[in-house]
């Protein structure tokens, strides 16, 4: 229907709704439904395939961010020298010395956690 057309309908439309609702035919009440609650602008249904075009990008951002993370890991310095369990031990020992912590911490009385131990023994270097 051209929108010439479409725009008198619903100017006649809109004039027959101001009377009493109980005074429209069923054709005229179906279309001002579909007028006020139609498919169409907002409602419209989303073209076919958006779906898997969003998941598709989605999953393409995904792929960039996970082999720019590898570029970035593959250049980082290695782990410092107290990152491994031998050397937190040491510094749980040491807090115990120092009475660090003595209410809840590794100094407390029946202390059960790990305290500073958060990494793996330490790596064996090849020589």
């Amino acid at each position: 229907m051209p929108p010439q057309e479409q725009a008198d309908l619903w100017m006649a439309l809109r004039d027959r709704m101001h009377v009493d609702w109980h005074e429209l035919t069923l054709q005229e009440k179906k279309a001002a439904y579909w007028i006020a609650f139609g498919p169409h602008g907002p409602r419209s249904l989303p073209p076919p395939g958006e779906g898997w075009r969003i998941f598709n990008l989605t999953m393409l951002g995904v792929g960039i961010s996970f082999v720019l993370f590898l570029l970035i890991r593959s250049q980082a310095r290695p782990a410092p020298g107290t990152m491994n369990k031998e050397y937190q031990e040491m510094t749980n020992e040491y807090l115990k010395a120092q009475n660090t912590e003595p209410i809840s911490g590794v100094s407390s009385e029946g202390y059960k956690g790990k305290g500073q131990v958060q990494s793996g023994p330490k790596q064996k270097t090849k020589e």
